[in-house]
């Protein structure tokens, strides 16, 4: 699993207990996830399918730097499956755990599922390169 992101927890992120909003988290859950299948299929023109399993697992405050860790699950003939897991950056604790983010490559004059032509060994090798390139 890469970590490629990070936020900061701010005041509007907040819920009534002054911890970070579930519904937040799954809006920047939902938005990594989809620039991480955008970038590993490479193209934007993809939908949100399915989101699975949801899990808090301790909460975020405000001033709490929070990253995202993403890596492909699955690889269909249409779509991509993903887990992302948030985590505190400073203590590494999990705060949120979604598995099974499913997104769909569309047409994008008719929205209609249209093959993407890549494997998880394609992507796979495709994030090596990645990796090397920035000599990680």
């Amino acid at each position: 699993m890469r970590f490629l992101s990070r936020r900061l927890v701010m005041p509007n992120d907040l819920n009534y207990a002054n911890s970070l909003f579930g519904g937040r988290a799954l809006e920047w859950i939902d938005e990594e996830a989809a620039i991480y299948a955008i970038c590993q299929l490479e193209t934007n023109c993809l939908v949100t399918k399915h989101i699975g399993e949801i899990s808090f697992e301790s909460p975020a405050m405000q001033g709490d730097v929070v990253e995202f860790g993403l890596v492909t699950k699955k690889v269909g003939r249409t779509s991509i499956t993903v887990t992302c897991l948030v985590r505190n950056k400073a203590t590494k604790k999990t705060i949120c755990l979604a598995d099974d983010i499913v997104f769909v490559q569309v047409d994008s004059e008719s929205r209609l599922p249209i093959p993407h032509g890549k494997t998880l060994e394609v992507l796979e090798q495709q994030t090596k390169v990645e990796i090397n390139t920035l000599n990680m």
